[in-house]
């Protein structure tokens, strides 16, 4: 059974902050915790991403070094991206989904699923964890960078 995670987290900005900053893998390495760096293997566009940049991820997850390179298959700013492995250990595929969340437009609902990866049965619990993790690092990071006395 391959993985299929759904995770999802409010954060206090707006969703245009927060689909700009989750949507540029450079910045992954400050949010995911198991990232350890970034290699574009595309020339990075202006913008955070488009479809057909390239780009590798080395990460530490479950005593190991992962390596993957993913490709953006499809991005619409500020609602979704789909990035897609094509070089790594397992097919894995993740989305980002952003919508604005509540009446004000100042906060953001995000959604990260990852599909693919392992079929082993401790696989899909340690995703999960790490998806959770990562949320709440980024919705910190970010309300942190919106507080005007921080």
């Amino acid at each position: 059974m391959a993985v299929d995670v759904l995770t999802e987290i409010v954060i206090d900005a707006p969703c245009d902050v927060v689909a700009a900053y989750a949507a540029d893998p450079s910045n992954a390495p400050e949010w995911y915790a198991n990232i350890v760096s970034v290699e574009w293997q595309t020339p990075p566009p202006s913008a955070a991403v488009e479809v057909g940049s390239r780009v590798t991820f080395i990460a530490r997850f479950l005593g190991r070094r992962w390596v993957y390179t993913y490709e953006i298959v499809a991005y619409e700013p500020e609602q979704r991206l789909v990035m897609r492995a094509t070089e790594g250990p397992y097919d894995m595929e993740t989305t980002y989904t952003w919508e604005p969340y509540g009446s004000e437009g100042t906060r953001t609902r995000m959604t990260l699923r990852n599909r693919g990866g392992p079929g082993h049965r401790f696989a899909e619990p340690a995703v999960r964890y790490a998806n959770r993790k990562d949320l709440r690092n980024l919705k910190a990071l970010l309300e942190w960078r919106m507080d005007p006395d921080a």
